[in-house]
């Protein structure tokens, strides 16, 4: 037997093993019965030398069950065992490194349940595994710091998870933006002079080779000075 039909029958196998059998039903639910992952040894021979392709395999296998119930919204995912789902996602990513899946789903999939303590759960997962491959895996980190920031609203881990990034991400392959966002989430702390003296840092250091990103960052530093000397001006009247 050829070897990717191997792979296709080892795949659908270890699929079929994901999802326990469960009775349908009215409200579709996806079932809560995840099977723990094997050991990543087991999914390695398995694998046959073909990590990547039986990564995708089980990807189909993780979310082709529950594919239909998905179209329900994010409440529809709150029935998995999250525990085990974040071995699923680790065993994928070990699977195949390069593949960015398994932190989009749990970015956009499985972090949009209605539920703090899940979302909390995907954005530890990928804070995790961010620092393996800054260069490829920053877009999810940058967007679970917009989940902490705008849906958790928890600024303290928003700000950890923006130094994160900001602490190993590349200037040649991470935007400015995002590398910056530690400073966005400090002034909405209210930690303006932090703010004021981590720019002049940034400023006088002679790392940052992009004007456009000097400019904005003087732009931004004169702009806080500004407001801060027109908030001396008018407590000096009263």
């Amino acid at each position: 037997m050829p070897l990717a039909a191997w792979l296709t029958l080892a795949g659908a196998l270890l699929a079929n093993a994901l999802w326990q059998p469960h009775v349908a039903a009215p409200a579709p639910s996806p079932p809560a019965a995840l099977a723990a992952p094997p050991p990543l040894p087991v999914l390695r021979l398995v694998a046959l030398g073909e990590p990547e392709l039986l990564a995708r395999l089980l990807l189909v296998g993780l979310f082709g069950p529950a594919a239909s119930v998905g179209m329900a919204g994010p409440a529809a995912w709150m029935g998995l065992d999250y525990e085990r789902l974040t071995g699923w996602l680790a065993a994928l990513l070990e699977l195949d490194p390069t593949g960015q899946a398994p932190l989009l789903a749990a970015a956009r999939l499985f972090g949009e349940v209605p539920d703090p303590e899940r979302q909390r759960r995907m954005l530890a997962f990928i804070r995790q595994h961010y620092v393996a491959d800054p260069m490829r895996r920053w877009p999810w980190l940058a967007h679970a710091v917009f989940v902490a920031r705008h849906r958790l609203h928890d600024l303290p881990l928003a700000l950890d998870l923006a130094r994160e990034l900001a602490a190993h991400a590349d200037p040649a392959g991470v935007p400015a933006w995002a590398r910056q966002m530690h400073l966005f989430v400090l002034e909405d702390m209210g930690e303006v002079e932090a703010v004021k003296v981590l720019i002049g840092g940034l400023l006088a250091s002679g790392r940052l080779e992009d004007p456009n990103e000097r400019h904005f960052l003087e732009w931004r530093l004169r702009q806080m000075e500004q407001a801060a000397g027109d908030a001396n001006q008018a407590r000096r009247r009263w």
